[in-house]
Protein backbone atom coordinates (compact mmCIF):
# COMPACT_ATOMS: atom_id res chain seq x y z
CA UNK A 1 0.00 0.00 0.00
CA UNK A 2 0.97 3.60 -0.87
CA UNK A 3 -0.16 6.92 -0.52
CA UNK A 4 -0.61 9.77 -3.31
CA UNK A 5 -0.48 13.19 -2.87
CA UNK A 6 -1.54 15.38 -5.85
CA UNK A 7 -1.12 19.17 -5.11
CA UNK A 8 -3.52 21.37 -7.43
CA UNK A 9 -3.58 25.33 -7.52
CA UNK A 10 -6.48 26.62 -9.29
CA UNK A 11 -7.03 30.28 -11.13
CA UNK A 12 -9.65 31.99 -8.51
CA UNK A 13 -12.65 32.40 -10.85
CA UNK A 14 -12.27 28.65 -10.91
CA UNK A 15 -12.50 27.11 -7.92
CA UNK A 16 -16.55 26.56 -7.98
CA UNK A 17 -16.16 24.74 -11.12
CA UNK A 18 -13.49 22.31 -10.14
CA UNK A 19 -15.17 21.69 -6.82
CA UNK A 20 -18.33 20.84 -8.93
CA UNK A 21 -16.31 18.69 -11.20
CA UNK A 22 -14.81 16.82 -8.42
CA UNK A 23 -18.68 16.01 -6.44
CA UNK A 24 -19.55 14.20 -9.91
CA UNK A 25 -16.46 12.01 -9.83
CA UNK A 26 -15.49 11.32 -6.71
CA UNK A 27 -16.88 7.93 -5.81
CA UNK A 28 -15.94 6.49 -9.25
CA UNK A 29 -12.35 7.48 -8.31
CA UNK A 30 -12.56 5.94 -4.77
CA UNK A 31 -14.11 3.20 -6.25
CA UNK A 32 -11.64 2.18 -8.88
CA UNK A 33 -9.68 -1.14 -8.12
CA UNK A 34 -6.58 -0.91 -5.50
CA UNK A 35 -8.17 2.86 -4.39
CA UNK A 36 -8.36 2.21 -0.83
CA UNK A 37 -8.80 6.06 0.42
CA UNK A 38 -9.73 9.65 -1.18
CA UNK A 39 -9.55 13.01 0.04
CA UNK A 40 -9.82 16.29 -0.97
CA UNK A 41 -7.30 18.57 1.28
CA UNK A 42 -7.18 22.75 0.88
CA UNK A 43 -4.90 24.54 1.63
CA UNK A 44 -5.44 27.12 5.26
CA UNK A 45 -3.37 29.93 3.96
CA UNK A 46 -4.18 29.78 0.06
CA UNK A 47 -8.01 28.84 -0.61
CA UNK A 48 -6.46 28.44 -4.30
CA UNK A 49 -4.36 25.38 -3.65
CA UNK A 50 -5.89 21.85 -3.09
CA UNK A 51 -4.42 18.43 -2.18
CA UNK A 52 -6.00 14.89 -3.03
CA UNK A 53 -4.91 12.76 -0.86
CA UNK A 54 -5.52 8.97 -1.76
CA UNK A 55 -3.91 5.40 -0.82
CA UNK A 56 -3.91 2.76 -3.44
CA UNK A 57 -2.93 -0.89 -3.07
CA UNK A 58 -0.55 -1.49 -5.57
CA UNK A 59 1.09 1.34 -7.68
CA UNK A 60 -0.25 -0.87 -10.81
CA UNK A 61 -3.49 0.06 -9.47
CA UNK A 62 -2.62 3.78 -9.61
CA UNK A 63 -0.81 3.25 -13.42
CA UNK A 64 -4.44 1.83 -14.36
CA UNK A 65 -6.23 4.31 -12.79
CA UNK A 66 -3.86 7.09 -14.23
CA UNK A 67 -4.69 5.41 -17.88
CA UNK A 68 -8.13 4.75 -17.56
CA UNK A 69 -11.20 6.66 -19.29
CA UNK A 70 -12.28 7.83 -16.26
CA UNK A 71 -8.84 9.70 -15.35
CA UNK A 72 -8.48 11.12 -19.00
CA UNK A 73 -11.73 12.94 -18.69
CA UNK A 74 -11.20 14.11 -15.33
CA UNK A 75 -7.81 15.37 -16.05
CA UNK A 76 -8.83 16.79 -19.58
CA UNK A 77 -11.56 19.23 -17.27
CA UNK A 78 -9.33 19.84 -14.26
CA UNK A 79 -6.13 20.50 -15.98
CA UNK A 80 -7.01 24.03 -17.78
CA UNK A 81 -8.52 25.62 -14.27
CA UNK A 82 -4.70 25.48 -13.49
CA UNK A 83 -3.23 28.89 -11.89
CA UNK A 84 0.29 26.33 -11.62
CA UNK A 85 1.67 23.19 -13.03
CA UNK A 86 0.15 20.49 -10.52
CA UNK A 87 2.79 18.44 -8.40
CA UNK A 88 2.74 15.16 -7.58
CA UNK A 89 3.85 12.45 -5.29
CA UNK A 90 3.97 8.84 -4.37
CA UNK A 91 5.10 7.89 -0.82
CA UNK A 92 5.90 5.41 1.44
CA UNK A 93 5.18 5.66 5.62
CA UNK A 94 8.36 4.88 7.06
CA UNK A 95 6.65 4.25 10.69
CA UNK A 96 3.15 5.40 11.87
CA UNK A 97 3.46 7.11 15.58
CA UNK A 98 -0.65 6.94 15.27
Amino acid sequence: MFTRIVKMEFKPENITTFLEDFELVKSKIRNFEGCLHLQLWRDKRNPNIFFTHSRWQEESNLEKYRHSDLFKGVWAKTKPLFEQKAAAWSVDVVEDIG
